[in-house]
């Protein structure tokens, strides 16, 4: 038998195999295939802050709330709440039909076992720890916090990725060591022996997920509704690979979608462009320990001549403003923290004299400023480049240290001396999240070593951002960032450089994506 009658006469035993189930199959639901923008190597929300372990936990674990469309706490496995004594006792009901996915109903002992591991590693959850005199079950279904003090956050606390509810002997894991059984209580389970890193992650609808019955879906607030029989994460590395397999259906989205295909994509018929709500924000970060720029007088010279919109058309270019911001401040913009406080210190007029003014008065003399250029980051490349550039016009004398983003990493959190293989000034962005208050905010803080890499000391920051843990309510927290966005302009421990909006792809019979997250449990195909 010769190869093409051996293909033809396989396939149509094949197909003759398949008839009886071909009714079943018209009817059940579809898979999604989706590229996500980095590989999984990290399981545990708990253990890490990583984008993509986030979305990972946002799948498969629940929490007790949900935020809104303006990043406002709902009860989500929270059935009924009662909050007593002037703020100090908080009783927490979960609500009827919570099963984990190895059939376990959910209890009490499980949700304050895992409050007690997310306060030992967040921030948020540290600060919410120390503020707990008592974490109890009333019974099975019922957890009593009572707090040393008024702690309004405390929904908001328990409302993301890091305070995923996992089963008790999960939970009790040391917080130094990550979890690597996948077990939660979310609408889709984790399918383990089909993970493979690298390559793929698999997930599938947990059929005994009781989602709630009020509401409408809306980021993680709402019932959370699986549409879908599963979900693949296709991890393709190479951006125009991805585009490619989307075109030609070989996957049905992508997380993350490169300024030089849009043109392509957007006359595409067949796909649909996903703009994020939530941006990033790229900044310039200086290394506070070591002269120049542990003077304040030469950060405040760079902030005069910083022009937002140089940055952001190098690195996205100027065909499509609507995917990126200028005139932004420490907090994304449209987000209930952002404000125009302080913004006039980056949006007016540029003032190279003043800059060459406050340069001289600080004593810089000459000295060589190492700049850190991560060439496989285009837009961290591009913000390089604008900024070797502007120095040199000031009369700095600078050289530029390219390399790639993995030792890039290694050498950001060198606290030597320039001279002695430290840095001066290094380009990151925070994500998403991280730029919606202060509470994951790393840029703003102002512990000295102990802060993130560039390691300013700022103790007025600090009791700001204390402070606005223990605001009474939102108009209080609002103005209290708004005097951190002072003080960031003020005392410049960074330099934010604008905002860009993530660009997602799906192809157009996919209805009703949320792109937060992104989370799948309200997305549908068309006829199903």
């Amino acid at each position: 038998m010769d190869r093409r009658t051996f293909l033809l006469s396989s396939t149509a035993a094949a197909a003759i195999e398949l008839l009886p189930s071909v009714a079943s199959a018209q009817n059940a639901l579809p898979m999604l295939r989706w590229v996500p923008a980095n590989d999984l190597t990290i399981l545990d929300p708990m253990f890490t802050t990583a984008t993509i372990t986030a979305c990972h936990a946002m799948q498969i674990f629940d929490s007790l709330y949900g935020l809104d469309q303006n990043y406002m706490p709902k009860p989500q496995m929270v059935g009924e709440e009662l909050i007593e004594q002037d703020g100090l006792v908080w009783k927490l009901m979960l609500r009827e039909g919570l099963k984990f996915h190895d059939g376990h109903s959910v209890k009490a002992q499980d949700v304050i076992a895992s409050i007690k591991r997310f306060g030992k590693r967040n921030p948020l959850g540290q600060t919410l720890t120390e503020l707990i005199k008592d974490i109890e079950p009333i019974n099975d279904q019922t957890i009593q916090i009572t707090l040393h003090k008024p702690f309004p956050l405390l929904s908001y606390a328990l409302s993301g990725p890091s305070s995923s509810i996992m089963p008790e002997r999960l939970a009790n894991t040391p917080d130094n060591t990550a979890i690597k059984e996948m077990i939660g209580s979310g609408p889709f389970r984790f399918v383990a022996d089909k993970w493979v890193s690298g390559s793929q992650v698999v997930y599938e609808r947990f059929k005994d997920y009781v989602a709630r019955s009020e509401g409408k879906a809306v980021n993680t607030s709402g019932p959370k509704i699986a549409y879908i029989d599963s979900l693949k994460w296709q991890i393709i590395g190479d951006r125009a690979t991805a585009v490619a397999a989307l075109q030609n259906n070989e996957v049905d989205g992508i997380e993350t979608v490169d300024n030089d295909f849009i043109p392509i994509l957007s006359k595409d018929p067949s796909i649909q462009l996903i703009k994020s709500s939530v941006p990033s924000i790229p900044l310039m970060r200086f290394n506070h320990l070591h002269a120049p720029f542990n003077n304040v007088l030469m950060r405040r010279a760079i902030l005069a001549v910083v022009n937002q919109t140089d940055y952001m058309t190098a690195a996205n270019g100027a065909d499509f403003p609507e995917y990126w911001s200028d005139k932004v401040g420490v907090f994304a913009p449209g987000t209930p923290m952002a404000s125009t406080a302080g913004l006039e210190k980056i949006t007016g007029k540029r003032d190279f004299d003043l800059a060459k003014k406050l340069i001289k008065e600080s004593g810089y003399n000459g000295e060589k400023i190492i700049l850190l250029d991560p060439v496989d980051s285009p837009t961290h490349h591009a913000s390089a480049l604008i900024t070797a550039d502007l120095f040199k016009k000031l009369g700095l004398k600078v050289e530029v240290r390219s390399m790639d983003w993995g030792s890039y990493m290694q050498k950001r959190n060198n606290q030597d001396a320039p001279s002695d293989g430290g840095w001066h000034v290094a380009f990151t962005a925070m994500v998403g999240t991280s730029n919606l208050d202060p509470t994951s905010n790393l840029g703003i803080r102002g512990t000295g070593k102990q802060a993130w890499f560039g390691w300013p000391t700022n103790p007025e920051i600090e009791k700001l951002r204390t402070d606005w843990f223990y605001a009474k309510d939102l108009s209080e927290r609002q103005e209290l960032c708004r005097q951190i966005q002072l003080q960031v302009f003020d005392q410049v421990p960074y330099i934010p450089l604008g905002a860009i909006y993530n660009l997602m792809a799906l192809r157009k019979e996919w209805k009703n994506f949320q792109a937060e997250g992104p989370v799948f449990y309200t997305v549908k195909k068309d006829g199903r």
